[in-house]
């Protein structure tokens, strides 16, 4: 293939949150372009599975496994990547939960996983990879937001609030960095057919989440992966800062 069919030949990349939906989507996507891609997630016999696709595709691939609420393992995933791949130069913060609900009634516990994971994740996993990328010059950091992190909704507070948090988060660390040639970009899906609504706790909540899905033409994990792609396959002086996608069928 030429250079224009695999604009990520010589680069690596790592996605987390990839045994599913669109981590995994990503993955696949990053590798087509030439990246050789390190992938991370709790679920084993999942990223065991995609590893195998992968690598039977020609891809390079490292399995990680990596639980993104453990600072510890985020800072080894980084240092695995860069010594079993020779660098990084892309990261996706892509693991994520959508445990939606009412505040009133609602199960705290559901509030201190999206923290955990949507929030402090993306956190320690920028942390890990940040000085590295600053020192080389270069770099993509695209975290995955929501459209959740532009419009607040009755029923997703928590999940409203932990994808301001990234907005904010990544604004800010992108004022920080751009000047030294590392690009911080967030990619806002819109509803996406995935299997995060199967993981809502609130039984009224997952019924309308279900609802609405199933009202649209829903975007697909391959949709999304796409933008990913698009980002991280700019010219070094072109930095594409927030890409939001939405079904066309969606109003908001």
């Amino acid at each position: 293939m030429t250079q224009a069919e695999r604009p990520l030949a010589g680069k690596v990349a790592l996605v987390t949150g990839a045994s599913s939906g669109i981590g995994e989507a990503t993955a696949i996507a990053l590798a087509e372009a030439g990246a050789a891609v390190a992938v991370g997630a709790r679920r084993k016999d999942r990223l065991d599975a995609l590893t195998a696709r992968m690598r039977d595709g020609g891809a390079t691939v490292l399995p990680l496994d990596l639980d993104v609420t453990d600072e510890r393992a985020c800072g080894d995933a980084v240092a695995r990547t860069r010594q079993e791949l020779g660098g990084l130069d892309v990261l996706v913060n892509n693991a994520g939960v959508m445990l939606l609900g009412t505040i009133a009634g609602a199960d705290p516990e559901d509030w201190r996983r999206m923290v955990q994971t949507n929030v402090m994740g993306v956190m320690y996993m920028t942390h890990a990879a940040i000085d590295g990328m600053l020192d080389q010059g270069s770099g993509d950091v695209v975290n995955m937001s929501s459209v959740a992190g532009r419009t607040a909704r009755k029923g997703a507070g928590v999940y409203n609030a932990s994808k301001w948090a990234v907005n904010a988060f990544s604004e800010s660390l992108r004022q920080e960095v751009t000047g030294r040639g590392v690009r911080i970009s967030l990619v806002e899906p819109g509803a996406v057919t995935t299997e995060l609504t199967s993981h809502i706790t609130q039984p009224e909540a997952k019924a309308a989440s279900e609802r609405m899905h199933a009202s649209m033409r829903a975007l697909h994990a391959d949709d999304i992966a796409r933008a990913v792609v698009y980002v991280v396959t700019q010219p070094p002086h072109v930095a594409v800062n927030e890409v939001l996608v939405r079904p066309t069928d969606q109003e908001r």
